[in-house]
């Protein structure tokens, strides 16, 4: 099968973009990344080359064939659309199995994530938030949020991902809030259904590649 021209333009710690590098594995698709870095020079994504990719000033996007894509989570629906039948569907199912699965999804990408980006934490300290009180406002909505995620998954069918034992949307939007979980020092094993879901993905191929430590443009330790 031919691969499309497909380019991400992401920044490697961004979970946003961490789903669609999740996704773009998943579905067996190749990518040319171009960074952006979100803290340098004031943050690339402001830059007018970039303004013009995304008026909203954020990553990531994705360019096919000269079109481009925003928004991380339509993102993976269309590449779900697009390739139907390349690696995994992302959402599937009947009509209910596939609500089940993006309101799972959704649930991170409207209601946690959100509340702890790159420019909330900015204007909270703008606001005069200490870094412990940041810290701590991420720590609080994030716990909230994922204690609902675990009890969501309690009525999901049973399997070794969020929906099954296949990978889907919402593990794509998963892993990447777990990260930045740990980033804020949170200790995921306190959702025992979450963290075995996340011991599955760790293992994954798709998701080790996607994996922020692994991208071309993570700090390298010297």
């Amino acid at each position: 099968m031919t691969n499309p021209s497909l380019r991400l333009f992401a920044y490697w710690r961004s979970s946003a973009s961490y789903r669609a590098r999740i996704g773009l594995a998943l579905k067996e698709l190749q990518y040319e990344l171009v960074p952006v870095h979100l803290v340098e020079g004031g943050g690339q994504q402001h830059s007018p080359e970039h303004h013009a990719r995304n008026p909203q000033e954020l990553v990531p996007a994705l360019e096919h064939d000269g079109r481009l894509l925003t928004q991380s989570l339509s993102i993976l629906e269309y590449l779900d659309e697009v390739w139907p039948d390349r690696g995994v569907r992302l959402v599937r199912g009947d009509a209910a199995d596939r609500q089940r699965i993006r309101a799972l999804a959704q649930s991170i990408a409207c209601e946690i994530q959100p509340l702890g980006n790159l420019r909330v934490l900015k204007a909270l300290g703008a606001l005069g938030a200490s870094e412990e009180q940041r810290q701590a406002w991420v720590r609080h909505w994030t716990s909230l949020g994922l204690q609902a995620f675990e009890e969501m998954l309690a009525s999901s069918p049973q399997g070794r991902y969020c929906f099954g034992d296949t990978p889907t949307l919402a593990d794509c939007l998963l892993i990447p809030q777990l990260y930045n979980a740990r980033r804020f020092d949170m200790d995921v094993a306190a959702f025992p259904r979450i963290a075995a879901i996340d011991a599955v993905c760790a293992a994954h191929p798709a998701f080790i590649a996607a994996h922020p430590d692994n991208q071309p443009d993570a700090p390298k330790n010297s």
